[in-house]
This record gives C-alpha cells, structure tokens and sequence, in this order.
C-alpha cells in the first residue's frame, strides 16, 4: 500500500517519490500548500474507496497517518 500511496503524493506533488518515506511529513518536508492537499484527498479517495472528513484531514500530516487511515477505513 505505502508503495501506491507514495506514487499518488509523488505525482499530485510533482516529485521523486524517492523522498517520500512513511515519516515524510506533506507540508514541512513536501511544501504542500492546501491546493495539493485537497487534490491528494480527493486521489486518494478515488483509488480507496474511502471518504476523508475534514476533521480526519487535521490530523493526516504525515505518509504514515494517511497510511494508517486508510488500512483503518478498509477493516471498516
């Protein structure tokens, strides 16, 4: 999973996914601008099947948390 996650940031963020680890966090270490992280929901929403509320949105500041969030969501 962290493997299409890191493909989808890389992508969206127009960067080598070589920088993006699970610890990598989207705005300190990708300079992501809450454009990019709209548009990062809204693909990751897409290819999970999920449904990201805002206030889950909040705390999703690193690869990990999104990674945890969305195994969290698929047991569901």
């Amino acid at each position: 999973m962290f493997e299409k996650v890191q493909a989808i940031i890389a992508d969206q963020l127009g960067i080598d996914p070589a920088k993006i680890t699970p610890q990598t966090h989207l705005i300190n270490d990708l300079k992501a601008d809450s454009l990019d992280v709209v548009a990062l929901v809204m693909d990751l929403e897409q290819e999970y099947g999920v449904e990201i509320p805002d206030e889950e949105l909040l705390e999703m500041q690193t690869v990990q948390s999104i990674l945890d969030f969305i195994e969290k969501s698929e047991k569901a």
